[in-house]
């Protein structure tokens, strides 16, 4: 294990395009690209703007504060190619998809297509733990990025969240916990993260993603630029990343997920104690997240923030501090004696089948936008639960997963709106019982993202019980 410093030295920069090589084309002017574009402006480059929404992006570039310059229209096929051609770089955002043009017309004509991570990477030497996984992304990096603090290494969070890292690597800190998704990884070429941690992989992002295997390269790149003084922090016999370890050259620790909790990991938890590398961290008993999923983020956090050089004391007041984040498996409130959680986070099937296991008998709310995966993995929760309000456009889908088990002991049925969906839970979980928001789809059908889908959970779940307070005054009067 590692000492209770940070003790990894400042990486050689390598340049993958100087300001001196031409203008650099930035394609999708979202909160990365305008990031993008900023950190370029600063460190001299040229950059030439474009969205396949020009309009729209034009405003979000205003309100970003950079120069009102063009942005162009990337729909435009013969305007993009001529973009591409005169460019020395260009810059996808992360959401712009690998079927777009611009990486195809980047490929033709020679032009390297660079992640912001690799921009970041090529700007700055400091140090980097990252975090990627199908679920618990943001999770293990909040943990993480805590656990540092606590210990004196001063860190910040990027990548995935509110801040991009080419932003980030302007603040005075030591190090970066970069929430890294595979959008971000994708075409990564320089970004070698000191430690990486891949947590598990599901299928997900199917509508970005060509197939799964896609999807899996993409997160596989977390580990690929490490050298042999690196970390490579892996779950512990796993089927499905054990195959892409196989050319790891970076040192290898693992922790334990939620299907092996004792097996003989690096860190793992021996009689419910959470330990690492021998030593006893903290008892699950005194965690206040202990299910299931929780306990394997602990693991995953704890590991990579002890081979970041936190101390084992600032590990174990994290983890006995932390009560989880907005949106993941978070209490709400109770309406009598049924008790509410928002999982609005929960976007593919996997997470919300990770979420229910903890869960005996509860009431589930899926639904939404499906992101071109198969629903019908979300039948896998049916023992945990025993009923289901199916919402959104997927509605029907979540229908299809549960009717052979309504057809026995499973109550089922649809809701037209959040509201009715939560009476409707409300009433199948009744005297006893739990209610969880967990949708295994994406917000964009009724949202404009899931947060604004929980929030909307909670006021509903707030409105009910201020009708159930109306009435059982009546009914006391």
């Amino acid at each position: 294990m590692s000492a209770n410093a940070l003790r990894f030295a400042d990486r050689p920069l390598r340049m993958l395009v100087h300001p001196q090589d031409g203008p650099v084309l930035v394609v999708g002017m979202g909160v990365t690209g305008c990031a993008v574009a900023r950190a370029l402006a600063k460190r001299g480059h040229k950059s030439v703007m474009a969205d396949d929404r020009p309009a729209a992006a034009a405003r979000t570039v205003a309100e970003a504060g950079l120069d009102a310059a063009e942005v162009h229209d990337s729909a435009d096929a013969a305007l993009l190619r001529s973009l591409v051609t005169a460019a020395a770089a260009v810059v996808p955002a992360p959401g712009v998809p690998p079927h777009h043009p611009c990486y195809s017309l980047a490929d033709a004509a020679g032009v390297p297509v660079v992640s912001e991570l690799d921009l970041a990477a090529q700007w700055d030497s400091r140090p980097v733990a990252a975090v990627t996984g199908t679920n618990g992304k943001t999770t293990v990096t909040t943990l993480t990025e805590r656990m540092l603090n606590r210990s004196g290494i001063s860190a910040v969070g990027a990548g995935n969240t509110d801040i991009a890292l080419v932003d980030a690597i302007d603040e005075d800190v030591e190090t970066f916990v970069v929430e890294a998704s595979s959008f971000r990884l994708h075409r990564t070429r320089l970004f070698a993260p000191a430690v990486a941690v891949w947590l598990n992989v599901a299928p997900d992002h199917l509508d970005w993603h060509p197939d799964l295997d896609d999807y899996a390269a993409s997160k596989a790149r977390i580990w690929a630029n490490q050298g042999p003084d690196d970390v490579a922090v892996v779950p512990y016999d796993d089927p499905a990343i054990e195959p892409w370890t196989a050319g790891l050259t970076a040192r290898r620790v693992t922790f334990v997920t939620t299907g092996a909790l004792d097996a003989p990991a690096d860190v793992r938890y021996e009689t419910g104690m959470l330990t690492a590398y021998g030593s006893p961290l903290v008892d699950a008993a005194e965690l206040p997240r202990k299910r299931p999923h929780d306990l394997s983020n602990a693991a995953a956090a704890a590991a990579v923030a002890l081979e970041m050089g936190a101390s084992a004391g600032a590990v174990t007041a994290e983890l006995r501090s932390f009560s989880g984040l907005p949106h993941r498996v978070a209490f709400v409130g109770r309406v009598g004696d049924v008790t509410f959680h928002d999982d609005s986070k929960a976007t593919a099937p996997h997470a919300t089948v990770a979420a229910l296991t903890g869960f005996s008998a509860a009431v589930l709310i899926a639904g939404g936008r499906n992101k071109g995966l198969d629903l019908g993995d979300l039948a896998q929760v049916w023992p945990h639960v025993r009923g289901v309000v199916a919402i959104g456009e997927a509605a029907d889908e979540v229908m299809k997963c549960f009717s052979r088990q309504a057809q026995r002991s499973l109550e089922l049925c649809r809701a037209d709106s959040m509201p009715k969906a939560v009476e409707l839970a409300y009433r199948m979980a009744q005297p006893v019982g739990d209610v969880v928001l967990s949708p295994g789809c994406a917000s964009f059908d009724w949202y404009s993202n899931y947060r604004e889908r929980g929030h909307h959970f909670i006021a509903a779940v707030s409105d009910l019980r201020a009708r159930q307070a109306e009435l059982d005054a009546g009914e006391g009067r």
